[in-house]
């Protein structure tokens, strides 16, 4: 469960700390006060996209963190593969985001990247904005909630059908791909091999090796300045070793280390200088030796230097067409070899592949069968499922009929699913855009959500304005409903309705304020005569009278005893 959220130069957030309990939260204010920032905040420490826009004017960076404990054990799997040890049963989550649009993420201290915090914050949070309700208007999404459901399902195997369905079909995908590729009509099957054939024999006439290039390439370097390296390693040999009558560096030290000889005896320190030019003449004499080495194994052979030169322009060549390095040459003529031999027993392969692709699609059409019985026993669950929620929230004549029509196999299977609704007795079932209020959609969705949320392992529910058309004893029946579901798990809400509001357990308030030229937003734990206020001024079109602020304590003392 989410148990402290902390929000630092967000938006028009300066810095905000608010810490939830179990059950029934609810955030009120103004509109535009902030209350979508906090559901922004939320978002981004569960991995959803950010944006360098967020950060609070004249700031570096914007910082929310967020202490989850009670973790269910998806959370927990999760964390054990992702290699992180939970201590207290609780884990903390950062995300930072810079003016300059960088994001970084940290997962109790460590880094994690934005595509596991995203897989991981799944488990942890379902956020139900307004913009879900459209979800029902698109029916390519039916589906998708009709496997939620059987997924939640108990002593079902829903999810390995679909997911053993999905892997087979993938499968499948490949398997067709592949012989797609070698199903060649003749004349492209001649034009390919006749490349390939090219390709192939270009790169085995050169038969370049992997560091050959980088050799050639310091061996011209050394001829095209073989003078230069002859005449100054013959200066240097030389200076070291001396000429005719003219003494070199290392008859100089020779010397040396002779008068230092006969003093020795004298000082010590003299002696361990002898000793150390000794140690310099035997270093010398090593040096020239290898000089003499270098000058005698240097040759200049124009043949030679030609000769390298056509084999670097031959490596050069086919760089130009196969690759920067001679590693990308060489995995191009290996992919290249194996197409070219793919073609040439393609009639084999096309056979072999085919019968492949026919045992395949046996058993993505079994699964797909499977698939489709699953589906159409768990229609008749939800439907009725969802028809006792809708009765709760006072639709008791809303008719809900999940229609199943056979499509082409595809990744979701072989069913179209459409959700179709009559909102009065009598009426045939249509597609919900045709037929239904925004405050009727609210209704719906929650009642779908509710549904889902009885077996779902996510432990904290946000629903941001889902009130939104609803008004009267429709909304006390969407906050007796959001109070029902809290008691198995931490709902929060944001609301403009004073009936969902004072059935919450807690309440938050959040503020916007001038302060000079700047802009600030508060967020503050309501006592009882700051709900009693906040309540009715939710109520009030114009003032706050004494009759609201005795509605508002009485719907809170209601909310408490029916509690």
């Amino acid at each position: 469960m989410l148990r402290e959220l902390y929000v630092e130069n967000l938006a028009v957030i300066e810095k905000a700390t608010i810490r939830f309990l179990d059950g029934f939260t609810v955030f009120t204010g103004e509109t535009g006060a902030g209350k979508s920032i906090l559901i922004d905040a939320i978002n981004l420490v569960l991995g959803q996209r950010s944006n360098k826009e967020v950060v609070r004017t004249g700031t570096d960076k914007a910082v929310v963190s967020a202490l989850f404990s009670h973790l269910n054990c998806h959370v927990l799997q999760k964390l054990s593969d992702y290699g992180y040890e939970v201590e207290n049963d609780e884990i903390v989550i950062t995300r930072e985001i810079s003016t300059e649009g960088k994001s970084i993420a940290r997962l109790m201290g460590r880094p994690i990247t934005v595509s596991l915090l995203r897989e991981l914050g799944a488990d942890l949070v379902t956020v139900h904005g307004q913009h879900d309700n459209q979800i029902l208007l698109t029916q390519e999404r039916h589906i998708d909630i009709l496997d939620s459901y059987a997924d939640n399902q108990p002593f079902e195997q829903s999810t390995d059908i679909l997911t053993r369905y999905q892997q087979e079909y993938d499968q499948f995908t490949k398997l067709k791909r592949q012989y797609q590729k070698v199903n060649l009509d003749e004349q492209q099957k001649a034009r390919k091999l006749d490349l390939l054939t090219y390709q192939v024999e270009e790169i085995e006439a050169v038969n370049p090796k992997v560091g050959e290039d980088e050799q050639i390439e310091q061996s011209l370097n050394m001829m095209r300045n073989a003078q230069k390296i002859s005449e100054n390693l013959s200066a240097a040999y030389r200076a070291l070793s001396g000429q005719e009558e003219v003494l070199g560096s290392y008859d100089l030290t020779n010397q040396a280390i002779g008068l230092l000889d006969e003093i020795a005896d004298y000082n010590q320190n003299i002696q361990k200088v002898e000793e150390q030019l000794e140690t310099v003449r035997y270093e010398m004499e090593e040096v020239t030796e290898k000089i003499s080495d270098f000058l005698e194994s240097l040759e200049y052979d124009p043949a030679v230097k030609e000769q390298l030169e056509q084999r670097f322009d031959e490596i050069h060549q086919l760089k130009r067409k196969y690759g920067n390095t001679i590693e990308e040459i060489v995995n191009y003529y290996q992919n290249a070899k194996s197409e070219l031999q793919q073609i040439q027993r393609s009639d084999q392969l096309q056979e072999e592949l085919l019968e492949q692709l026919n045992q395949q699609k046996a058993v993505v059409v079994k699964l797909g069968k499977e698939l489709s019985q699953m589906r159409q026993k768990t229609a008749r669950r939800f439907e009725q499922a969802v028809s006792q929620e809708l009765a709760f929230l006072d639709m008791p004549n809303v008719v809900l009929k999940v229609e199943i029509e056979k499509a082409k196999y595809g990744i979701k299977g072989c069913d179209v699913v459409a959700f179709l609704f009559s909102t009065n007795l009598g009426e045939t079932p249509k597609p919900l855009g045709k037929i239904a209020s925004g405050g009727e959609l609210s209704r719906i969705m929650l009642a779908i959500k509710s549904v889902l949320a009885q077996k779902d392992a996510v432990d904290t529910l946000i629903f941001d304005e889902i009130d939104t058309g609803v008004s009267g004893k429709s909304a006390q029946k969407i906050g007796k409903k959001l109070k029902s579901v809290s008691t198995v798990r931490q709902v929060l809400c944001v609301t403009h309705s004073a009936q969902i509001a004072a059935l919450a357990d807690e309440q938050f308030l959040i503020s916007k304020q001038t302060q000079g030229e700047r802009t600030y937003t508060n967020v503050m734990s309501l006592d009882t005569d700051g709900r009693i206020w906040e309540i009715a001024r939710i109520m009030a079109t114009d003032q706050i009278t004494d009759l609201m602020l005795q509605n508002a304590r009485e719907m809170l003392i209601a909310a408490k005893n029916n509690g």
